[in-house]
C-alpha cells in the first residue's frame, strides 16, 4: 500500500481520512465497477428483449451471478482491468474484456451490443455523482444544516450589534443571522434532492444507426429509455455522440451556490470571532502560533473556505467546459469528468471543518452587550422614524445632524429625546429603549426556521 505522505494529491495525503468514505464513488476502481454495473446490466435488459432472439433471457440465478461481477468487484479486479488497459490503451474496452473473461464464449459478442464508449460513460459519470451526493455529501450537509439551525434556535435572543459596509447598525442577535443561513442553505438542499440528472444511450452519434440495422423491429428508443430509468437516471434522446452535460452542470451548480453560502458563513463567523463576541474553546493539545502562545485562531473555518475556492473554481471549469463539445464530440470531457470526485471532495472537507469550528465556538454575551453600549447612536433609527410617525418632515436630517460623524452615549440620547414633540406613549417607548432591546423581530424571525 502506497504511503499517503507520498501523495501529490491533498485529499489523497494530509486530508485522505476526511474523504475517504468518497473513494467508494469517485476512486478509478469506482469508475470500473460503474462501467460493469452499466454493462452488464444492459447484458441482462438485451435478453429480456423478445425480438433479439439470438440472445435468450437470463433466469434469476443467472442474473445473479452477473451482477455478483460488479457487486463483488474488488482491487485484484482492478488490478486485472488496468492491466488489460495497458494493452488495449482503452478503459471502457478493458472492461468488456474483463467481462469476457467471466462469461462464457457465447455470450462475448453481446456485450458492449451497438454501444459507443459514451453510452457507457455518461451513465457512469452520472451514477457516480448522484450517488456521491446522496449517500456522502447531502447527509453532511443536512447536518451542518441542523447544527446551524441548533445554534440558531439556542441564541435566538442574544443581541449583538450589526455591522453594515463594516459600519455600526441596527442591532440583531447572534441566532437570527444564523437562521438567515439556515435558509439560503435550505433551499439549495432541496434543490439538489430533487435534481434530476439526465443519461443517453443512443450509439455512436445518437442516432441508433448500428442497432436498427441489426434489429429493425426493436423500439430502441423505448428501451433506451426504460433501461436509464432502470438505473435511476432521466433520458436524454436527442443527443450528438455524449450526453451534453447540462444536468451535470446544473447539479455542480448547486454546490458552487453551497460553497459560495457557506463562504459567507466563514467570512462572517471569522469576522465575530475576531470582534471577540465570539470566542474558541481551547484544546490543551494545539498550537495556535509557533512563536505566539496565546492565539486560537478560526483555522476551521479558514480552512474550510480555502477548499471550497479550489472545489469551486473546478466545478465552475465543469460547468463551462462539459456542455461544450465539437461537432458530434471530442475528447476534452473525459479527462474533465474525472475531476468531478475531487471537486466534490474538497466541499465535503470543508464541511468537516465548517462543523469542527461551529463545535469550537463560545458566545461571549459580555463583549457583545460592551459592544453594544459603545454604538448608542444605532438608535436614532428608531428615534427618526418615530418622528415621521409625528409628521416631522425633517426627522432624518435632525438625527443626522445630532449622530453622524458623533460620540453618542445613553446620556446624549435621552437628553435629545427629552426634547422631542411627540406622544407621551412615544417618548418613554424610547427613553426606554437601548441597543440590547432595539433588535425588532430577531428571535421570533428564528422561530420560522
Amino acid at each position: 500500500m502506497s504511503n499517503p505522505l507520498n501523495n501529490i494529491s491533498p485529499l489523497d495525503g494530509r486530508y485522505a481520512n476526511s474523504v475517504k468514505e468518497l473513494t467508494a464513488y469517485f476512486s478509478e476502481a469506482a469508475l470500473m465497477r460503474y462501467r460493469l454495473k452499466v454493462e452488464i446490466e444492459y447484458l441482462i435488459a438485451l435478453g429480456n428483449e423478445k425480438e433479439v432472439k439470438e440472445l435468450f433471457p437470463f433466469s434469476n440465478t443467472e442474473q445473479v451471478r452477473l451482477r455478483i461481477i460488479y457487486e463483488n468487484f474488488n482491487s485484484a479486479d482492478a488490478e486485472k482491468v488496468k492491466d488489460i488497459e495497458v494493452i488495449t490503451n482503452h478503459d471502457v474496452k478493458a472492461i468488456e474484456y474483463f467481462i469476457q473473461g467471466k462469461l462464457k464464449k457465447s455470450l462475448h459478442p453481446w456485450i458492449h451490443f451497438a454501444l459507443t464508449s459514451e453510452d457507457v460513460n455518461n451513465l457512469s459519470y452520472s451514477l457516480m455523482w448522484q450517488d456521491g451526493l446522496q449517500q456522502v455529501y447531502l447527509p453532511t450537509l443536512h447536518f451542518l444544516y441542523k447544527e446551524l439551525k441548533n445554534l440558531a434556535r439556542k441564541h435566538k435572543n442574544a443581541p449583538m450589534l450589526a455591522l453594515t459596509h463594516g459600519q455600526p447598525a441596527t442591532p440583531t442577535t447572534f441566532g437570527k443571522e444564523l437562521a438567515v443561513f439556515c435558509r439560503r442553505l435550505k433551499r439549495q438542499i432541496d434543490q439538489i434532492k430533487v435534481h434530476k440528472l439526465l443519461g443517453k444511450f443512443n450509439g455512436a452519434t445518437g442516432t441508433w444507426s448500428a442497432h436498427i440495422v441489426a434489429y429493425p423491429k426493436v423500439n430502441w428508443v423505448r428501451f433506451s429509455e426504460r433501461f436509464i430509468k432502470s438505473l435511476g437516471l432521466e433520458p436524454n434522446m436527442i443527443t450528438t455522440q455524449i450526453e451534453p452535460h447540462d444536468s451535470a452542470s446544473e447539479s455542480y451548480h448547486q454546490i458552487v451556490r453551497v460553497n459560495s453560502i457557506l463562504t459567507d458563513l466563514c467570512h462572517d463567523m471569522w469576522s465575530y470571532i475576531s470582534r471577540g463576541i465570539l470566542g474558541l474553546k481551547k484544546v490543551e493539545s494545539e498550537v495556535g502560533s509557533s512563536t505566539m502562545p496565546h492565539k486560537i485562531n478560526p483555522i476551521q473555518f479558514e480552512n474550510a473556505e480555502g477548499n471550497m475556492g479550489l472545489a469551486s473554481s473546478m466545478l465552475n471549469h465543469l460547468v463551462i467546459k462539459l456542455p461544450v463539445s465539437r461537432m458530434q464530440r471530442d475528447l476534452t470531457d473525459s479527462t474533465t469528468l474525472r475531476n468531478q470526485g475531487v471537486a466534490l471532495g474538497h466541499s465535503h472537507l470543508a464541511l468537516q471543518n465548517i462543523l469542527k469550528g461551529l463545535s469550537r465556538i463560545t458566545i461571549n454575551k459580555v463583549q457583545m452587550s460592551a459592544e453594544l453600549n459603545q454604538h448608542w447612536e444605532v438608535l436614532a433609527e428608531a428615534i427618526q422614524t418615530v418622528l415621521r410617525k409625528a409628521g416631522k418632515t425633517d426627522a432624518y436630517e435632525q438625527l443626522k445632524e445630532m449622530t453622524s460623524g458623533q460620540a453618542i452615549d445613553a446620556k446624549s440620547i435621552a437628553e435629545f429625546v427629552s426634547e422631542l414633540k411627540i406622544s407621551d406613549e412615544d417618548k418613554q417607548t424610547l427613553m426606554n429603549l437601548t441597543p440590547k432591546k432595539y433588535i425588532g423581530l430577531s428571535a421570533k424571525l428564528v422561530d420560522l426556521i
